[in-house]
This record gives C-alpha cells, sequence and structure tokens, in this order.
C-alpha cells in the first residue's frame, strides 16, 4: 500500500498500518518543532510563541500551552481558535484532526486521543490503526486529568470536571463529569451568581 493510499485511509477513519517506513519520516520530522518548544528556557516565552504556528496546523492569536506538550504528529493535525489556554503535560494523540475552538481552557494532564485500534486481536499483533476527529467547541474548560476518546465531540461553553473520560459527544453549556462522562447539570442563573459553591462572585 502506497502512502497517499495510507493517508487516505487515515482521514476516513478506515484501518491503516502506520509502520509504514515513508509514513514514520514524515512523522518523524514533524516532531522537530515540538521537541524544539519543550526545551524551551522559561524565560524564553517569545521563542515558544513564535514556535506555536509551526507546530500547528492552525493555531488563534493569544493562544499559549505550558510545556511539555506531547503529540503523535507534533500538533499539525490539530488547529486551534484564539485565546486558548493549556496547562502542562497536554498530550495530543494527533494521527487524526483535532479542532479546539476559541477561549478554551484546559488543566494539566489532559489527554485527547484520535487514534485507536481495533478489538480484533490478529489485528491489533499487526499494529492496526483507526482515526476519528475530535471536535472541541469555544470557551469548554476540561478540567485535570480528562480523557477524549476518538470521534467525540464537545459543545460550546461546557465544562468537563476533572478526571472526567469522555467516550460520548457531549452538548453545550453544561456540566459534565465522570467515567464514563455523563451530563450533571445545565449552567444556569446560579453561575451567574456564585464561581465555586457557596463563594459569590466578587467581580465585574
Amino acid at each position: 500500500m502506497d502512502i497517499n493510499e495510507i493517508k487516505e485511509r487515515m482521514n476516513e477513519g478506515r484501518i491503516y498500518d502506520p509502520g509504514n517506513p515513508e509514513l514514520l519520516k514524515e512523522q518523524l520530522s514533524k516532531l522537530e518543532p515540538m521537541y524544539d518548544y519543550n526545551a524551551t528556557r522559561p524565560t524564553e516565552l517569545q521563542k515558544r510563541i513564535d514556535l506555536l504556528p509551526e507546530m500547528f496546523a492552525e493555531i488563534g492569536e493569544g493562544s499559549y500551552i505550558e510545556p511539555p506538550i506531547h503529540a503523535n504528529w507534533g500538533c499539525s493535525n490539530v488547529h486551534v481558535g484564539k485565546q486558548f489556554y493549556a496547562n502542562s503535560n497536554l498530550t495530543l494523540v494527533d494521527d487524526g484532526e483535532i479542532f479546539i475552538g476559541d477561549n478554551c481552557m484546559f488543566a494539566p494532564n489532559v489527554i485527547i486521543a484520535t487514534g485507536g485500534h481495533p478489538v480484533n486481536p490478529e489485528l491489533r499483533s499487526r499494529g492496526m490503526q483507526f482515526n476519528l476527529p475530535v471536535r472541541i467547541g469555544n470557551n469548554v474548560w476540561l478540567g485535570a486529568g480528562v480523557i477524549v476518546l476518538p470521534g467525540v465531540s464537545i459543545g460550546d461553553n461546557t465544562v468537563i470536571g476533572a478526571g472526567s473520560v469522555v467516550t460520548k459527544d457531549i452538548p453545550a453549556n453544561v456540566v459534565a463529569v465522570g467515567n464514563p462522562c455523563r451530563v450533571l447539570r445545565e449552567i444556569g442563573e446560579r453561575d451567574r451568581e456564585y464561581y465555586y459553591r457557596d463563594r459569590k462572585i466578587d467581580v465585574e
């Protein structure tokens, strides 16, 4: 199977062999800018900002990620909106495409996976893989240690609680938690008055 057919299968969610030598060569080249990013010193903020557009398929103005960041394809299949912030140890299994909207916030140790492997043990023993895109809307907050699985979509303004494993689509404007992640409640009027439990909002 030639490289073009493999890439077609990658992008269509079909099973393919990720160990193709040509594919691996291209993948390794995409990891170089991410390596440079992770090797920056704390005082080299501008260098980090300059490297981000080299790493990502798209990344909007005002976006920033605390190193280290880990990504199978060096973030080259990741599309990010404006004012995105991710804390340290963000892991992006970006063999497939990942779409992240504007004003999103990710706590430490978030994992977004587009790649999976067949349950069939014979196919797995051959290293076969498939990819399904992940889509995250605008103004989404993922808590610490959240895991988002292949093919999942998360709607605008939604909060995913720490430690959740998101196995299915989550709608907009809700708080969702758990393993598997489920909707706990809608975001409502009380959230305009309280920012955390019984703590009242005291800023305009």
